[in-house]
C-alpha cells in the first residue's frame, strides 16, 4: 500500500482526496477538509487509515468526509461523516461513539466584562459548588426507573417540566432536544444502573464548563441575530451521556460484533462492527441511542438550571434579568435518518456525525425562525488557554458535507503525553497570567487538557470558513473554566 501521503489529491485549498483505489474495498473516496499546516499533523497517526477503513461500509454513500479536527477514534476516526443509506446500507456505534450525543450548549448574557471581572472567582466557586465534576461525579438527583424511562424519552422536555429551564430554551436545542423514536426498551439494566445518579454531572476527561467573553466580531448581522455583542459574557458548556451512553455504546458495539457473520459483512477493523439499519440490531441500538441521546440534552438542560442558579447567587439579580438564554445547543456524537440529495437524487441516508457537528443553512426548515435568516449557530470550543469560536452554516454544507462541520480544535497530543510533558503549576500559572481563573476535582484531568494536547482552533474553523460549510461569527476567550 502506497504512503498515504503520496496518494493524497489536493483538490482545492481546503479539500483532499484519499481516492477509492488507496484501499483495496472502498466503495467510495475519502475528502478531507484541511490545509497543508493541518494535514502535516495529520499524517502523524492513523486517523487517515481509518477515513479508508470508513469508506468499505455497506451502503456508503459520496465519501467518507474528514473534519479539518480529525484525529484517530475507535473504529471511525473522531472528525468523521458517513452517511449510509438506509435501504441497504447499514448503522455503526463506532460511528456515533461512546459518549452519545457528546455536545455543546452555548449561553449568552447581558453582562459586560466590566461587571464580571470582580466577582469572576466567587463565581466560579459557586458553580463548583453547584455543578459535579469529575471521573464517576454524581448528582443530589437520585432516579428511579420509572424517571430515567421518562428521561429517556423526554430529553431537555424532562428538566423544563421538572422546572430546570424555561419553555423557550427547547427552542435553541438541535431537535428541540428530544429524539422521537428513543426506545428505553432497548437500553440494559446496566446502562440505567450507571446513569441514575449522573443527570446533571459534567464528567470529566475535556468536559468543561467554561465563562468567557465575546472579544471579537466577524459576522455583525449574524452576530445581532443571535443576540451576540463584543465585550459580552458567554457560558460554553460541553459535556454529554456520561456512563449512560458509554454503556450502550459498549452494550451494541458487541452486539454488532456477533452479528457480522450473520449478515455477511467483511470489515477491515471490527471496530467498525456495525448491521443494516434496518435490521433488528439496527433498529435496537438505533432506538437505544436515543435514549442515550436525550439523556444527554436533559443532562445539559440541568447543568445549565445550575449555571443561571449560580449568577442569580452572585449577582443578586434573576437569571431572566441578566438575559442568561440559550443560544443554541448541538449534539457532534450522533446518527440521525435525514433526507439529501446525492448526484441528483433525493435518498434517506443514516448520517453518522463522529466528532462532528449539524451546520444547518439558511433557511432549512429545521431551524427556528430566529435564525432562518442566517443559519444556524454552532459553538466550537478549542482549548482553555486560547479561545473557541461562535460558526453557522453555510450554504454550501448540504452539498458538501450532508449539513456538517468541525466539533472543535481536535487533539494533538495524547493524555499521557500531555501528562509527562506539562507541569500542574506551571500550567495555572500560565492561565492566571492570561486572567483565566480554574476549578477543577483532579490535577490530572488539568494537565491532561493543557492548550499544547490540542490543535489551534484558529487553524480548524479557518477551514470550516474558506470551504464554505460553516463561516464566522465570533470568537470568545476564556476567563473562567470548570473542569472535571
Amino acid at each position: 500500500m502506497p504512503e498515504t501521503k503520496t496518494v493524497l489529491e489536493k483538490l482545492d485549498e481546503f479539500h483532499w482526496c484519499l481516492p477509492v483505489g488507496y484501499k483495496p474495498g472502498m466503495k467510495v473516496p475519502g475528502i478531507i477538509f484541511t490545509e497543508e499546516k493541518l494535514l502535516e499533523m495529520l499524517l502523524h497517526d492513523q486517523a487517515l487509515e481509518q477515513v479508508a477503513n470508513v469508506a468499505m461500509l455497506p451502503g456508503i454513500v459520496k465519501a467518507s468526509l474528514a473534519m479539518p479536527d480529525i484525529h484517530w477514534g475507535y473504529g471511525f476516526p473522531i472528525g468523521e461523516v458517513a452517511a449510509t443509506r438506509v435501504d441497504n446500507g447499514v448503522i455503526s456505534p463506532g460511528g456515533v461513539g461512546f459518549d452519545i450525543n457528546c455536545g455543546v450548549r452555548l449561553l449568552r448574557t447581558n453582562l459586560t466584562v466590566e461587571e464580571i471581572k470582580p466577582v469572576l472567582e466567587p463565581l466560579m466557586n459557586q458553580l463548583f459548588a453547584l455543578v459535579p465534576t469529575g471521573v464517576g461525579s454524581s448528582s443530589n438527583i437520585k432516579l428511579n426507573y420509572d424517571q430515567m424511562k421518562q428521561i429517556m424519552t423526554q430529553g431537555a422536555d424532562w428538566g423544563v417540566q421538572n422546572h430546570y429551564g424555561w419553555n423557550e430554551d427547547l427552542k435553541f436545542l438541535e431537535e428541540k432536544g428530544e429524539l422521537s423514536w428513543a426506545d428505553p426498551d432497548k437500553v440494559s439494566n446496566e446502562a440505567v444502573k450507571r446513569g441514575k445518579d449522573q443527570l446533571g454531572t459534567l464528567g470529566s476527561g475535556n468536559h468543561f464548563l467554561e465563562v468567557q467573553i465575546v472579544d471579537e466580531i466577524e459576522d455583525e448581522k449574524a452576530a445581532e441575530k443571535m443576540g451576540i455583542f463584543n465585550g459580552q459574557i458567554t457560558v460554553l458548556i460541553h459535556t454529554g451521556s456520561r456512563g449512560f451512553g458509554h454503556q450502550i455504546a459498549t452494550d451494541y458495539i458487541a452486539a454488532m460484533g456477533k452479528a457480522l457473520q450473520k449478515y455477511g459483512i467483511d470489515l477491515p477493523d471490527r471496530q467498525l462492527a456495525c448491521t443494516p439499519v434496518e435490521s433488528t440490531e439496527g433498529k435496537n441500538y438505533f432506538g437505544a441511542m436515543a435514549a442515550a441521546a436525550n439523556f444527554a440534552f436533559a443532562n445539559r438542560q440541568l447543568i445549565t438550571h445550575w449555571t443561571r442558579e449560580a449568577f442569580e447567587k452572585i449577582f443578586k439579580k434573576k437569571a431572566e434579568q441578566m438575559g442568561i438564554k440559550i443560544v443554541y445547543d448541538v449534539a457532534h456524537n450522533m446518527a440521525k435518518i435525514e433526507e439529501h440529495e446525492v448526484e441528483g437524487e433525493k435518498m434517506k441516508l443514516c448520517v453518522h456525525r463522529k466528532g462532528a457537528v449539524r451546520a444547518f443553512p439558511p433557511g432549512h426548515p429545521d431551524l427556528p425562525e430566529e435564525y432562518k435568516e442566517v443559519g444556524q449557530p454552532v459553538p466550537v470550543p478549542g482549548d482553555m488557554g486560547r479561545y473557541s469560536y461562535l460558526l453557522k452554516g453555510g450554504y454550501s454544507a448540504m452539498s458538501q458535507s450532508f449539513g456538517t462541520t468541525c466539533h472543535g480544535a481536535g487533539r494533538q497530543k495524547s493524555r499521557s503525553q500531555a501528562k509527562r510533558e506539562v507541569k500542574y503549576e506551571d500550567l495555572i500559572r500560565e492561565l492566571a497570567e492570561k486572567g483565566i481563573v480554574i476549578r477543577a476535582s483532579s490535577r490530572g484531568t488539568v494537565v491532561e487538557e493543557a492548550p499544547i494536547a490540542y490543535k489551534d482552533v484558529r487553524d480548524v474553523v479557518d477551514v470550516a470558513h474558506g470551504s464554505g460549510i460553516s463561516p464566522k461569527v465570533a470568537r470568545m476567550k476564556p476567563i473562567g473554566i470548570l473542569k472535571g
